[in-house]
């Protein structure tokens, strides 16, 4: 790595970090008054509706907010995103729609302004093509770090979120684990964050024989998950098609609230829902509601016109469905069940299969590798012909390797 690319991948990192604190420090900020603890469920209505109301506004007077899927695609033809203006809308727009309780989380704005400004970056300092991609994958990673608190499995999650096949952008590993772990250090410096992963996986003392057979169960399961949600998502958009684009946020804000009334779980993107199904007993009916509810809800939210990503959801349908498991099976290992179906769940839709098993290994302890690496493997290969991102792709074969 030379010493350019190495100084602006430090540079990217760091930034990474510190923008990251503060777009959850805002993000929190503005929970205190509309998170939907704060209110009835008549006034969710009346939230929500408004919220779906806002994001046309800001649409409209600031402009498309930028993606996930535009950025993926702007790496791979110009090796950074092309227009920062469409980060005026996103910021504001995703800080508000998470804020109130959407069902889609903070991953997929953040990691596109962190990878955007990246790319924005590497313009400005005149790098190669080559080495601009490099720098808006660090700057991908120190998004991701900064949310999952796993910086090894974030620089890989970064690298593999481009391809449906696996990692391809080889060259730029060491570039992604610098800007992971720069921005890990820094949201750690700013926040006095403990160095902690996210989540606590219900701790596994030994592995058995059988638990393997249990993680290829679940990689199965996992892989159904991804593909109900797949094409639940498309078809909700499908649908969406026939409502006027002016409506459609304010759409997807009444039907959340109307969800609300099923089951709470279908409101926000389940970082606190998550943790608190991983160490708590729950009744089986609630979570089978909740896995329906987070499922509809996160599609709903994320078609509607509403900013924000379904990594986070997808974990927290994996790990409900593995106290359900629990639950039906009594045998059934509950941490590497859980473990395994949070993978495999994500692994289905996003295709990381590395990035995701190491996050949450790092999440429930390396003991836990084996089996949720089996359990990736299996959710890859089933859903090798389903895809959500479409605009993961091989790399050019004009790109060196």
């Amino acid at each position: 790595m030379s010493p350019a690319l190495l100084g602006a991948t430090v540079v990217v990192g760091l930034a990474g970090g510190a923008i990251g604190a503060l777009y959850l420090l805002a993000i929190h900020l503005l929970q205190h008054a509309l998170w939907p603890d704060s209110v009835s469920s008549a006034a969710e209505f009346v939230v929500l509706g408004a919220t779906g109301v806002a994001v046309v506004v800001i649409a409209r007077v600031l402009g498309s907010p930028g993606d996930v899927e535009l950025l993926v695609d702007n790496i791979h033809v110009s090796g950074a995103a092309s227009d920062v203006h469409t980060l005026r809308s996103l910021i504001p727009m995703s800080v508000l729609t998470i804020a109130v309780g959407g069902a889609a989380g903070p991953e997929a704005p953040l990691v596109t302004t962190c990878g955007t400004l990246a790319g924005w970056f590497a313009n400005k300092r005149r790098l190669t093509v080559d080495e601009g991609r490099c720098v808006t994958i660090a700057g991908m990673a120190a998004a991701f770090t900064v949310l999952f608190g796993a910086p090894l499995g974030s620089a890989i999650f970064a690298l593999e979120i481009l391809h449906r096949r696996g990692m391809q952008y080889t060259e730029a590993l060491l570039p992604a684990i610098v800007g992971s772990l720069m921005g890990f250090v820094c949201y750690v410096a700013i926040t006095g964050a403990d160095l902690v992963p996210a989540w606590r996986i219900p701790e596994v003392a030994r592995l058995h024989a059988g638990d393997l057979l249990w993680a290829a169960a679940a990689g199965a399961a996992g892989a159904l998950i991804a593909v109900v949600f797949t094409y639940l998502t498309l078809g909700l958009r499908w649908l969406f098609r026939a409502v006027p684009a002016v409506a459609r946020p304010i759409v997807g804000g009444l039907g959340l609230a109307s969800l609300a009334l099923c089951s709470p779980y279908a409101l926000t993107f389940g970082e606190v829902q998550t943790g608190h199904v991983l160490a708590t007993r729950i009744g089986v009916g609630v979570l089978a509601l909740a896995v329906a509810a987070k499922l509809v809800g996160t599609s709903l939210t994320v078609s509607s016109g509403w900013p924000g990503g379904f990594i986070i959801p997808l974990f927290f349908v994996g790990a409900t469905v593995g106290q359900l498991t629990h639950h039906a099976f009594a045998a059934a290992p509950v941490g590497v069940i859980c473990a395994a179906l949070m993978v495999a769940a994500n692994v289905g839709v996003t295709k990381t299969m590395l990035g995701s098993t190491l996050i949450v290994t790092e999440m429930g302890g390396l003991r836990l590798l084996p089996t949720t690496l089996i359990a990736a493997t299996i959710a890859f290969v089933l859903t090798s012909e389903v895809g959500l991102i479409h605009s993961q792709r091989e790399r050019s074969p004009r790109a060196p390797a």
